[in-house]
């Protein structure tokens, strides 16, 4: 029986770095149904105007209303930045949970020491995430760390190789002692292991997407959305990119271990 409640959880990211987010929204709401859509053809967003990726997001959020939908997460540091507050407005009715790279929770643990903010360019510069480091910057040492190939790299699949780990080092080893570093995209979750091989168990490494589950979860039931189910819910992926590839590496992705 097709309910509004037992409608998916439409979920997209510019590839395939929001199935980190989309596994802590399986693991707090497992019962959900979900729709993941990587926009790989076009990925990477961060490099692309503000403008671009606004219009690539909204054609994806239509694409995933057109299968009907309750809600909607957008599974893209960047594409937040860029799109949230345009697709709210023009989806008034739809449910939608953004992500924004975890300063506050990071300054809170580790107020008066270094942080490390590794994001895509496109994040970096917007406003909003400015707005944030502003908020913050009295209580600890801020550090914006562009981080563009390590998108690139998650979307080949390569996630511990020696490139990685090479450019890992490149960028953090200057930066000297830090007690945290934020992952400001979706993607980087995905190079947890590798970026724990260059700096060690400290510092404390943080990201978004469990704030991105909780936050998921407190709007559905407000708005009387949860699936009370107790079947465990259906996970379907489609791609921009044809290439049989790109489902196969988003289910593996889906259940790689990040720790």
């Amino acid at each position: 029986m097709d309910t509004v409640n037992n409608r998916p959880v439409g979920v997209f990211d510019s590839g395939v770095g929001g199935i980190s987010v989309l596994r802590e929204l399986y693991r707090l709401l497992p019962q959900e149904n979900y729709i993941f859509y990587g926009d790989s053809a076009n990925a990477p967003y961060g490099t692309r105007p503000t403008a671009e990726v606004r219009q690539l997001s909204l054609a994806v959020t239509e694409k995933l209303l057109s299968r009907q939908i309750k809600a909607l997460v957008i599974a893209c540091n960047t594409a937040t930045s860029a799109a949230i507050q345009r697709i709210r407005q023009q989806y008034p009715k739809l449910p939608v949970v953004g992500l924004e790279p975890a300063v506050k929770p990071a300054v809170e643990q580790f107020s008066k020491t270094s942080i490390a903010v590794m994001a895509t360019e496109l994040t970096l510069r917007e406003v909003k995430l400015q707005k944030l480091l502003e908020r913050y910057q009295d209580q600890a040492k801020l550090i914006k760390v562009p981080a563009p190939a390590l998108v690139e790299y998650v979307e080949k699949g390569e996630l511990n190789t020696p490139e990685v780990r090479t450019y890992l080092t490149g960028l953090l080893a200057p930066l000297g002692k830090l007690s945290s570093i934020v992952l400001g995209c979706t993607h980087f979750p995905f190079i947890k292991p590798a970026l724990k091989q260059v700096v060690g168990t400290e510092p404390k490494i943080i990201d978004g997407g469990p704030g991105a589950a909780r936050e998921l979860q407190r709007v559905l039931a407000k708005a009387n959305l949860l699936n009370s189910s107790a079947v465990q819910g259906k996970v379907t992926f489609y791609n921009s990119n044809p290439d049989p590839a790109e489902i196969t590496l988003s289910q593996r992705l889906f259940q790689t271990p990040l720790d």
